[in-house]
């Protein structure tokens, strides 16, 4: 049975977040890269600019520190060709809020937009629109759009687009700039969250900052950060990079599983990519925290989720709150009846699925997601069934969580593997 393909280097690959750039590799996990935050670089560069940050005794110097840490991180990492672009938008960024003219700044978020687009999406878009109608074209253009782009996108080019559009987009309808270079390069490259997130709002996140600058030392500021920093790593390390040997090693012989095999690497499929997930977001998090600073969450125990609409209120909850104030309720959300709410989520959720990466499979996943949704709000309007079904729900609740459990666990399936392999997956679990 054929694996899925790797995605990107240097881009949220299949499980979807923060690995080192290195070749595409044959198979869902073969050839396994190096995730940033186990390298032993990052965490000799972390305790030395933790320990420097707290030794020093001025805010603004304390400032200064990471910024140049900060630089340091993002070069080291992703290199001259990926960090250029970054620099050409968080100029333009920066120029655009600084006007507070609404014209500039939409014109600002459609660079970010035209640049991840560019970046990440230029050889797919070009495959799924003009390959189909002329294929010596699609070859020109393919070539042309290689010979100018770096070996791999920059860097978290999806996680800068949406923060710079996050910020324009607030400043656009009256919120107040950030006006000092330093802060602004500080909001855009904060090194624990620069490469997968969590996704920040500028307007929670400077405070935090200056209040960091300014505070003494907090030994429970650095207790509690160590201690999240421990739980990531016991996530990532002892769970699911465990996982993920038990699925290279099981997967490939899906179909000649038993039964209780089969449900048994599912299982493992989603455990592990919400341990590999969260145990990064638990590392960034805490980083962050030894500095004084606060990310926001990104995980509340999906899997414990009474229905689908929950499990987004505590899956990657700092892409999905993204999605609704910018994509979900600028297109009209829920103010224009359950019509356009269902139009709007699948909107949204589709585009969660591209963000993830360049592919139809994770279209069709953020789809899958958009159609639960859209039953979630909607099944109460279905005449006896609806109501019978909304008062078991309320009655026991476990049965809501366990059906929103496996519907969460199949949608791994198509994020995961080919749409006609995840199909096949799929029936045999049932014996098919």
């Amino acid at each position: 049975m054929r694996r899925a393909r790797a995605a990107a280097a240097g881009e949220p690959n299949q499980l979807g977040h923060f690995f080192l750039n290195t070749p595409a590799a044959d198979g869902l996990m073969a050839r396994r890269p190096r995730m940033i935050f186990t390298t032993y670089w990052f965490l000799f560069f972390a305790l030395l600019v933790v320990a420097v940050f707290r030794a020093l005794p001025r805010p603004q110097w304390r400032l200064w520190w990471l910024a140049g840490a900060c630089a340091t991180f993002h070069i080291h990492f992703a290199g001259p060709a990926g960090v250029l672009p970054i620099i050409v938008l968080m100029v333009v960024t920066f120029l655009a809020g600084r006007t507070r003219d609404r014209a500039v700044c939409a014109w600002a978020m459609a660079a970010c937009v035209a640049a991840l687009c560019f970046y990440k999406y230029a050889v797919f878009l070009i495959g799924a629109l003009v390959a189909p109608l002329s294929g010596g074209l699609a070859a020109l253009l393919t070539r042309g759009v290689s010979s100018v782009m770096p070996g791999a996108p920059p860097l978290g080019i999806s996680f800068f687009a949406f923060e710079f559009v996050h910020y324009l987009f607030e400043v656009r309808r009256g919120g107040e700039p950030i006006r000092s270079p330093l802060r602004f390069l500080l909001f855009s490259i904060f090194f624990p969250s620069l490469v997968a997130g969590p996704i920040k709002r500028y307007q929670q996140y400077l405070p935090s900052l200056e209040s960091a600058a300014a505070a003494r030392h907090s030994p429970a500021d650095t207790a509690t950060g160590i201690f999240r920093v421990g739980v990531g790593f016991a996530k990532k390390v002892l769970v699911a990079d465990q996982l993920t040997l038990y699925v290279d090693r099981w997967q490939p012989h899906f179909a000649e599983e038993s039964l209780v095999g089969r449900w048994g690497i599912l299982a493992a499929i989603a455990l592990r990519i919400l341990f590999d997930f969260s145990g990064y977001s638990d590392i960034a998090i805490g980083v962050a925290q030894t500095l004084g600073i606060r990310l926001p969450e990104n995980f509340n125990w999906p899997y414990l989720a009474r229905n689908i609409q929950e499990f987004w209120q505590r899956w990657h909850m700092s892409l999905t709150s993204w999605l609704r104030d910018y994509v979900y309720i600028p297109l009209g959300g829920s103010r224009h009846g359950w019509h356009r709410r269902v139009l709007s989520g699948m909107a949204a959720f589709a585009l969660c699925g591209l963000w993830h990466g360049p592919a139809w499979h994770y279209v069709l996943w953020g789809l899958y997601h958009g159609a639960g949704l859209a039953v979630c709000v909607t099944y109460e309007r279905i005449p006896v069934i609806g109501p019978l079904a909304a008062a078991l729900f309320r009655k026991e609740p476990n049965v809501g969580r366990a059906l929103t459990l496996l519907y969460a666990w199949f949608g791994w399936l198509v994020f995961f593997y080919p749409v006609k392999e995840a199909w096949q997956m799929a029936r045999l679990l049932f014996g098919q």
